[in-house]
């Protein structure tokens, strides 16, 4: 198991467009009293991306997912942590001052499609994020959450915990 920092940047121009602020924040130029705000989520946020990513059915395409090419390192990202089973890096278009994804390296492309082989795995994943969290400094809390489908607002098919903390998060999410 190793921790790593390193430069990460934005992986495709869509992302970069709707991210580069708030990857900057991410990358720790957020400066004292800042703070990330949010991404509307109608057509143009991510509700747009899931419902565009379920209507050109991504998740029985069998195509590569940006995760999956961030796992073979054909597209950039800044990883904090990686062993043989999952990888984590900074999300793109933060929706907190911390914020990072923990995924898989076998690729499952819903929550919903687990079985009962996966239970090492998602067990090791929430163990993973905890650590993580720890290590960016949440001690004070922060929030987990999985995206299912289209009214889960899933945009990538490839299973992915987000975690969210930095600042006091509100309730109901969504």
């Amino acid at each position: 198991m190793r921790w790593r920092g390193g430069a990460g940047a934005a992986a495709m121009a869509a992302l970069l467009a709707r991210g580069l602020a708030r990857g900057w924040a991410a990358r720790g130029a957020l400066r004292a009293g800042q703070r990330c705000v949010a991404v509307p989520g109608g057509p143009d946020g991510e509700v747009g991306e899931a419902r565009r990513a379920a209507a050109a059915g991504e998740e029985a395409s069998g195509q590569p997912t940006i995760f999956s090419k961030i796992i073979a390192r054909s597209v950039p990202a800044t990883i904090l942590y990686e062993d043989d089973k999952c990888l984590v890096f900074r999300d793109v278009a933060p929706q907190a001052p911390v914020h990072f994804l923990v995924i898989p390296k076998r690729p499952i492309p819903r929550i919903s499609r687990v079985g009962p082989q996966d239970t090492e795995l998602l067990g090791h994943l929430l163990v993973v994020a905890a650590r993580t969290a720890q290590a960016e400094g949440l001690a004070d809390g922060y929030r987990l959450v999985i995206n299912d489908g289209k009214h889960g607002a899933q945009s990538v098919y490839h299973l992915h915990l987000h975690v969210l903390g930095g600042r006091q998060l509100g309730w109901p999410p969504g």
